[in-house]
């Protein structure tokens, strides 16, 4: 690769990222109420991000062979309590992740 498909290729990421970073104000100004459906997307689509995340990660999860799945059910499990218990997003998936390496070396 040339040095000038280089900055070809640098100048159009940087392109692509100033327009995601400017185009929802250049869309819907200060001044102006947010359309109540980007209000309802802000609203919903944390929440089903979060389940797909979740329906991604355990679909090839097989509980009938050998220890698979014990892992992945008691890391759900300390993910679930720590986020009721302690209602912070980051402390839950840290400590699931981690426990979950942790319980696929044993």
């Amino acid at each position: 690769m040339t040095v000038a498909e280089q900055v070809m290729i640098v100048a159009v990421v940087v392109l692509g990222t100033m327009a995601t970073r400017f185009l929802p104000f250049l869309v819907f100004p200060p001044g102006k109420p947010t359309p109540e459906y980007i209000r309802y997307l802000g609203r919903v689509l944390p929440a089903a991000a979060i389940g797909l995340l979740v329906v991604y990660s355990l679909k090839d999860v097989n509980v009938w062979v050998g220890s698979r799945g014990l892992p992945e059910l008691v890391s759900v499990a300390v993910v679930i309590w720590l986020h009721l218990w302690k209602k912070n997003m980051f402390l839950s998936i840290a400590a699931g992740t981690i426990l979950y390496m942790i319980l696929i070396r044993l």
